[in-house]
């Protein structure tokens, strides 16, 4: 069960407004790593968990604080819309300022979300619900939600840079300070199942089951060797199970395939003299 509080997390008024900057506040609102996206997978994830109560909760709390950030940045977006200057297109372009507004901002939160906040990216791409992971596997999960908030951190960011509003600024510096936290607490969830599962996801499935001769090879196909200096190439494993193996150039193990014609009834492109394969099985 959800109760909505009418008081914002935190404060969300710029000091004028700024359609064009509406536009691009809209990415870490409805862009893939944006605040619409971390609700709802935190959201499915935590709805979906099987195990441990902690992380359900950590994972519900955390969703729950993201859908309050969509509700500051959609406050934030309306606010920095107020008084746009949608009219007659042949008067604003008497004004090179006005014309310049007009062309920069994203027509559509005036003609389809009448000066409000949409769920689409800086570009107008609506949200999808693709952006969201949950596999049931909290530790790949948690994986994914320290990429994203990385993610959105580095967006914010951004941002924060390409305006001079101090009401924006201070906004953004919140949801950054945030974003440091979750990004912190990911890290101490990961860390902490890694201590007790290892690190390679699944650490149900047998190890036996895998080709283990090659489990802890490099195989470096760049065409140099400068990689394989790196950590990755040489040394014990990170999971403690092997050691790595620097393999240049390594020869492809299976045979050149060849696929059987297709039947008559598929019409395919016919073969002037197709192949004589043995069967397959």
């Amino acid at each position: 069960m959800f109760y909505h509080v009418k008081n914002l997390q935190y404060h969300a008024k710029p000091i004028r407004p700024d359609p064009i900057f509406a536009k691009k506040l809209q990415e870490i609102l409805g862009g893939q790593f944006g605040e619409i996206s971390v609700a709802l997978q935190y959201l499915f994830q935590g709805w979906n968990t099987r195990g441990e109560e902690k992380y359900r909760d950590l994972l519900l709390a955390t969703g729950t604080e993201e859908l309050a950030h969509v509700e500051m940045l959609a406050t934030m977006i309306a606010r920095l819309l107020d008084n746009a200057p949608v009219g007659d297109q042949e008067v604003a372009a008497k004004d090179p300022v006005v014309g310049a507004i007009l062309g920069g901002m994203n027509p559509q939160h005036a003609i389809v979300a009448g000066l409000g906040a949409m769920p689409v990216d800086s570009v107008g791409n609506p949200w999808t619900a693709s952006y969201i992971n949950a596999s049931g596997n909290l530790l790949a999960d948690f994986r994914l939600n320290l990429t994203a908030e990385s993610q959105g951190r580095l967006q914010a960011v951004r941002l924060y840079e390409m305006t001079t509003d101090d009401g924006v600024k201070d906004m953004l510096s919140w949801l950054i300070a945030r974003d440091t936290m979750h990004q912190n607490q990911w890290y101490a969830a990961i860390c902490e199942l890694e201590e007790k599962e290892n690190i390679v996801v699944p650490s149900t499935f047998p190890r036996s089951l895998e080709k283990h001769e090659v489990a802890y090879d490099y195989y470096d196909l760049s065409g140099g060797t400068e990689s394989k200096h790196g950590r990755w190439a040489q040394g014990p494993s990170m999971d403690g199970l092997g050691e790595f193996t620097y393999i240049a150039n390594p020869k492809p193990l299976g045979k050149k395939p060849r696929l059987q014609p297709a039947p008559p009834y598929m019409h395919n492109t016919a073969l002037p003299n197709p192949p004589h394969l043995p069967p397959m099985f």
